[in-house]
């Protein structure tokens, strides 16, 4: 009886190192912070492509589920960044416009696949929710404005993972239809780090 009792707890004591090992990469709950760098075009029709840069900075939270190496997911994020956009005499001559942007919500998907050890290369794809406050100036009276964008985001990246920490680097892009005449675009490259669960 002793001696079974021992082979026992031997067995088990050799069994927790194998069912470590069993982890699933790229699998379950996360938690991320990001920061980065955007650039903001605003197409404004029968003129010149107008754009401007800013520091990008948020958090990230999402959930994988990796199917015999291959990674689906689900993903929220909240944003911001300190990019402003101006400009002169854009409707009259001597009149002026501020954008500064705001919060950016965002809800998606991905999906990857693992190309080597401890390393994913996936898609991303989502609804995006911007807010932005306009200035208008035209030398008489100044009008102020929050708009509110909704669109879509598309993105591209890298990740890794080691003991539960996790690293990204990624390509977003955003379309956020029109303000007024004006189409806007969002290009941002964010690197992303943070823990699985």
């Amino acid at each position: 009886m002793k001696k079974l009792v021992i082979a026992a707890a031997l067995a088990s004591t050799l069994s927790v190192p194998a069912f470590a090992q069993d982890t699933t990469e790229f699998s379950g709950p996360y938690v991320a912070g990001m920061i980065g760098y955007e650039v903001i075009d605003l197409h404004v029709p029968n003129t010149a492509t107008s754009h401007d840069d800013g520091l990008l900075y948020g958090g990230v939270i999402g959930y994988d589920i990796n199917v015999n190496g291959a990674v689906f997911g689900i993903e929220g994020e909240v944003s911001d960044s300190n990019t402003k956009y101006s400009a002169n005499d854009v409707f009259l001559a001597g009149d002026s416009t501020r954008i500064s942007t705001d919060r950016d919500l965002y809800a998606g998907v991905r999906i990857g696949g693992k190309v080597a050890p401890n390393m994913l290369v996936y898609a991303k794809g989502g609804y995006t929710n911007a807010k932005a406050t306009v200035r208008y100036d035209n030398g008489v009276d100044i009008f102020t404005n929050s708009e509110k964008l909704e669109g879509y985001r598309l993105g591209a990246g890298i990740e890794t993972n080691t003991n539960g920490l996790l690293g990204r680097l990624e390509y977003r892009y955003s379309n956020y239809g029109e303000i007024g005449a004006t189409d806007v675009e969002r290009h941002q490259v964010a690197l992303i780090l943070g823990y699985r669960f």
